[in-house]
């Protein structure tokens, strides 16, 4: 998984649940404009490709893309050659390196403002359209799962309903697909790609 997928991972958190105030339990409507199973997953999907094109070029307008590589490559070589010091218990050359620790770090400050930059743009609207204009539109699950897919202990960061959680209103079976989490399934599948053709891709592979 690219490291962006940390950046959707926390966008989405706050798409569950009650977030100040503005929304009590799952998101979704009882009586939604788009009916059915079909729509909804192909409806969700869309707006997950837009959204994740919107954030692609926010980025590419954001950040410079050839300083960010290259910042990534340089971090990412430092820290390959002090794992491979450490393993070899090579004292010397840790020392050596050890001494580009403070370069490093602020290098790697210098990245993380980088990426979180097109964040606090994108960030707002993405609250705005999952809090007002696509629970009217969808209902709270919109498909179904074989298997549970709540990887994380707890019940705050759900994606599929739990058995204790059906109750023919929110959930009708168990491994029910939230919305917002069919979203981030979309997302996270769609991203690599837009990235890629869009040229904004963290992946140095």
């Amino acid at each position: 998984m690219e490291p962006i997928s940390i950046l959707h991972f926390l966008d989405s958190v706050f798409l569950q649940g009650n977030l100040f105030g503005m929304s009590k339990g799952p998101l979704g409507s009882a009586d939604p404009i788009v009916k059915g199973i079909i729509p909804s997953m192909f409806g969700i999907l869309g707006f997950s490709i837009m959204l994740n094109l919107f954030n692609a070029v926010v980025r590419r307008k954001l950040v410079d893309q050839e300083k960010l590589q290259r910042i990534m490559k340089e971090t990412k070589a430092w820290q390959k050659e002090r794992m491979a010091a450490f393993r070899s218990k090579d004292t010397e050359k840790q020392a050596e390196l050890n001494k580009k620790s403070t370069y490093m770090n602020r290098l790697n400050q210098e990245m993380m403002q980088m990426n979180m930059r097109p964040m606090m743009i994108t960030f707002v609207p993405l609250i705005l359209i999952f809090y007002f204009v696509l629970p009217p539109l969808f209902a709270y699950t919109v498909a179904t799962s074989p298997v549970s897919l709540n990887v994380l202990p707890g019940d705050f960061f759900s994606i599929t309903c739990p058995a204790d959680k059906v109750d023919g209103k929110i959930c009708h079976n168990e491994h029910d697909v939230y919305f917002w989490g069919w979203y981030f399934l979309g997302s996270i599948t769609f991203s690599g790609i837009i990235m890629k053709l869009t040229k904004t891709s963290m992946d140095l592979s």
